[in-house]
């Protein structure tokens, strides 16, 4: 078992890291552990639990931004920022979820239509170098370091090039109401065009989700203009408008024993990525307005084939598939992260920031 450390500032996370740094140790940080096992396998000799760095450092309402610590849980800094009727658009796909752990994985839900992911939201972070020399970057400062956007480069890097520990983030008014509209779309083309038609229409959706054969539209805003704009996208699609988000709204469609999937695509290629998830037995969930959808496999016998037959098809479509989540067994049985045209850049970044490879060593692309 590796040894663990609980540092609560960042000068805390820095000392930590230099001295792992003075032992050859590696190092694996952890936020609050809900995505551990992304990604491949690692069995580092330290990991640095961030849990105890969970405070709101600062929301100015007025400007619309707030500083957190990478321990923080995004349902924590939701209910900080809430009181000034203000939303950090980040969807906490995993229940629990840290904003470190949110950044390093670049999770994200059906909020991403409308406001986009974590490095969109992202205008300031603070993070510790292997070596432990504390590096600031965007919002507040007056440039990024080393000629790097540090902040758009943690974020996705599932913690190979620095240790996150405070981000800045831009917020978002909270919506007077939300509405959604669902419909029970059956086949696989049947829902490419209702997704076409509704991505496509003057509706401004906030989000359009598939969950097998149904589609969920979100409209959120000023209640009349809401409310006229759900009796549009219903009589569009042929469906019923609620209140209340569906059943499984914004969260992964695994189990913690299945293979999860991650499936990107056009907008057009989307008929054919449904058609052959549904071929090979993969339940899906995700946005299909913005081509990004995710897929759970339970036979772990099947993955290898499953995974061959995807990717085929997302790669005529512009897109590729990523083994997010899956036991031991199935990683070491496949490629979990499959063709990756710029590795070859990557390796050379990681080269820069963690030369000695000593952060979360091997569970990025390539062995990075």
């Amino acid at each position: 078992m590796p040894d663990v450390a609980r540092p609560t500032t960042t000068a805390e996370v820095a000392d930590v890291m230099r001295d792992a740094a003075a032992r050859g140790r590696t190092v694996v940080a952890r936020g609050r552990g809900t995505k551990q096992s992304w990604g491949c396998p690692v069995a580092p000799d330290l990991v640095v639990d961030l849990s105890g760095m969970d405070r709101v450092l600062d929301h100015q309402a007025g400007d619309l931004v707030v500083e957190v610590q990478a321990g923080a849980r995004l349902v924590d800094v939701q209910d900080a920022v809430g009181a000034a009727r203000q939303r950090l658009a980040l969807d906490e796909t995993v229940p629990g979820a840290s904003v470190g752990g949110t950044l390093a994985t670049n999770a994200s839900g059906p909020s991403r239509l409308a406001t986009g992911t974590a490095r969109d939201l992202l205008i300031g972070v603070t993070v510790v170098r292997a070596d432990g020399v504390v590096a600031k970057a965007g919002g507040r400062v007056v440039k990024n370091v080393a000629g790097y956007e540090v902040g758009k480069l943690v974020v996705g890097s599932f913690g190979t090039l620095a240790v996150v520990t405070e981000a800045l983030f831009r917020l978002h008014p909270e919506p007077e109401v939300r509405r959604w509209v669902s419909v029970e779309a059956g086949d696989p083309r049947r829902l490419h065009d209702l997704v076409h038609a509704v991505v496509h229409s003057q509706a401004v959706p906030g989000a359009v989700e598939v969950d097998g054969g149904t589609l969920a539209v979100l409209l959120a805003g000023r209640a009349a203009g809401v409310e006229a704009r759900a009796r549009t996208v219903a009589e569009l699609v042929g469906g019923t408008v609620s209140d209340t988000a569906p059943a499984g709204w914004g969260r992964y469609p695994w189990e913690p024993s299945e293979t999860g999937l991650k499936i990107t695509c056009v907008l057009s290629g989307l008929h054919d990525v449904l058609s052959c998830a549904a071929d090979v037995g993969a339940r899906v969930r995700g946005s299909a307005g913005t081509g990004v959808l995710y897929a759970a496999l339970a036979d772990p016998d099947a993955v290898p084939d499953a995974l061959a037959r995807l990717r085929e098809v997302a790669a005529r479509h512009g897109g590729t598939v990523v083994v997010v989540d899956a036991p031991d067994e199935v990683k070491a049985a496949v490629d979990v992260w499959g063709p990756v045209p710029a590795l070859d850049l990557m390796r050379r970044v990681k080269d820069q920031f963690d030369p000695d490879r000593r952060l979360a060593p091997g569970r990025f692309v390539g062995g990075i």
